[in-house]
């Protein structure tokens, strides 16, 4: 994954780089091959529905990650991940924002 671009956007916080912002097809083609943009593999959708798996923690198992690791990437805690792939939860949307960033797929890919 080492898309290069000369297009980036540096924006800073107390003249400090917080964020890059790049062209959406850049951005594109920095995603892994394997998953296409908004679509979700057979592998999780199978997770999803025959094991009335969360989509959180069917991305998670697919990308053999653990909950500590997405967990850490995203900002949040295990236990509030643990807590998030159970079927019954509902999730905040910039929880999820912070979980789709850390798994590399998009919000829509993770929302139940």
């Amino acid at each position: 994954m080492s898309a290069h671009t000369n297009n980036v956007q540096v924006i800073r916080q107390n003249g400090i780089p917080a964020f890059a912002v790049i062209p959406y097809d850049d951005y594109l083609a920095m995603l892994p091959e394997s998953i296409e943009p908004d679509s979700v593999p057979r592998e999780v959708a199978e997770k999803a529905i025959l094991e009335d798996m969360p989509l959180i923690k069917a991305w998670r198992l697919y990308l053999g990650m653990t909950q500590k690791a997405v967990a850490k990437k995203a900002g949040i805690t295990q236990a509030a991940l643990s807590q998030m792939e159970r079927a019954e939860n509902t999730n905040r949307t910039a929880t999820l924002e912070k979980l789709a960033m850390a798994l590399k797929v998009s919000v829509t890919q993770v929302q139940d």
